[in-house]
């Protein structure tokens, strides 16, 4: 992806987003985002995988990085990557990482919900995209402060695979979205993040061709009920 943020979007209120959570390395620097799906069970992107050594998960946060006090903190005790997972064509890029410890739920930490058994998603039907992506200076990055958001529409499969796009590439696994006219996007940064439609996650940040092109849509890893069946306690 040729740049690291959020494409067209806005700031996210405070707190509006609260399932949300940031991974970072051990230096406390941000580098994908996730979905807390369970107290112990977090949804993200395979290709977020840097090992569990060298991840922490925050939830309950907002700038994020600055302390705030709101903030949870747990160690991953697993990753459960998707055993389709193909990091050459990103088919499957869905990973589960289970928490050392469970996050508390309260006003600024809850549950992603989760889509109901056989429901999906439809062309043209707007959802939400969030995250805290780089913004490239000067070939640097640098971590936007607050949580931020973007409004997309679906793109059908069809359109999405066609000769003038991806030719062939989308799987069944993933689902397109952005405008015709481009200009709102996810990036490299996003990835992991959340796609909400109807309230609920249908899907993960996972890639796509430059950010915010006309001609290629944001591509995200469909968040199943098969994929999510590894979480128990």
């Amino acid at each position: 992806m040729a740049d690291d943020r959020i494409i067209g979007g806005h700031v996210a209120a405070p707190d509006s987003i609260k399932y949300m959570v940031s991974l970072q390395r051990s230096s406390r620097q941000h580098f994908c985002g996730g979905s807390l799906v369970h107290r112990y069970w977090v949804l993200t992107a395979a290709h977020c995988n840097i090992g569990a050594d060298q991840m922490m998960i925050v939830a309950g946060d907002y700038k994020v990085n600055i302390f705030e006090g709101t903030e949870q903190y747990a160690k991953p005790h697993k990753l459960v990557v998707h055993p389709s997972y193909n990091s050459s064509t990103n088919n499957a890029d869905i990973m589960l990482i289970k928490l050392r410890a469970p996050m508390v739920l309260n006003k600024f930490v809850s549950l992603a919900p989760l889509p109901r058994q056989g429901t999906g998603v439809v062309e043209g039907h707007l959802c939400q995209v969030s995250g805290w992506g780089h913004v490239r200076v000067s070939g640097g990055g640098q971590v936007p402060l607050k949580l931020r958001t973007v409004t997309v529409p679906i793109v059908s499969a069809a359109r999405c695979n066609g000769s003038d796009s991806f030719n062939g590439n989308i799987t069944a696994n993933m689902i397109c979205a952005g405008y015709p006219s481009g200009g709102k996007d996810a990036c490299k940064g996003d990835s992991g993040g959340p796609l909400v439609c109807r309230g609920r996650v249908y899907g993960m940040v996972s890639w796509g061709n430059g950010c915010g092109d006309a001609q290629f849509p944001g591509v995200y890893t469909k968040g199943t009920q098969r994929n999510n069946a590894s979480i128990n306690e």
